[in-house]
């Protein structure tokens, strides 16, 4: 699988001397405000309308996950989580995530064209815990008139295992939340 180089992913300098080998793919690098970060995640100009519909014409779906520095669930979701590539080429092949950090201070225009801090945009959504990732529906036609919290089709808040959190991108991905609740899902999953 060839790496390209675009607006929206970016692997090159540091990231590509972190690749492992015989893994087959990146670990993630802390950045200059203490969060890890995919190699793989989005890069963005801070607009999600415009990150959702970019997402959707690459045929994929929007999540955003909210990070803090230091917070060790963060952490584990990067080294245990996206470590297996399974969970990391799923979730990269399906979604476009964008990183937030829960007390962050970029500027951010929310769906509705406002524009406010990252932990300004977190209070309005409520997002209280990190890790935290928010999914979006497939097209932001719409999501300007919702309220924040009608805007997302699910939520993970907190760490999830392996198993777990990637079935819930399973569950974005198949829409399954148009007819039952993640519990309802992972069980028919498993029975």
């Amino acid at each position: 699988m060839a790496n390209h180089i675009n607006r929206r992913v970016f692997i090159g300098g540091a990231a590509a001397a972190t690749l492992v080998s015989g893994r087959g793919h990146a670990e993630p690098i802390l950045t200059d405000d203490g969060l890890y970060k995919e190699p793989w995640f989005l890069e963005s100009f801070l607009d999600l309308a415009e990150d959702l519909d970019g997402a959707a014409k690459a045929g994929k779906r929007l999540a955003i996950m909210w990070e803090l520095k230091g917070c060790p669930y963060c952490k584990e979701t990067h080294f245990v989580n996206f470590s297996q590539p399974r969970i990391a080429d799923y979730v990269r092949n399906n979604f476009e995530v964008l990183q937030l950090n829960i007390i962050g201070s970029r500027k951010v225009t929310d769906f509705d064209g406002t524009e406010l801090s990252e932990k300004a945009l977190a209070a309005r959504y409520g997002v209280r815990f990190t890790p935290t990732f928010q999914f979006f529906p497939e097209a932001s036609a719409g999501l300007k008139s919702l309220e924040p919290t009608k805007r997302e089709v699910a939520r993970l808040p907190g760490y999830l295992r392996p198993d777990d959190f990637l079935a819930m991108f399973r569950y974005v991905r198949e829409k399954a939340y148009e007819s039952k609740s993640f519990r309802e899902y992972v069980k028919s999953q498993t029975g």
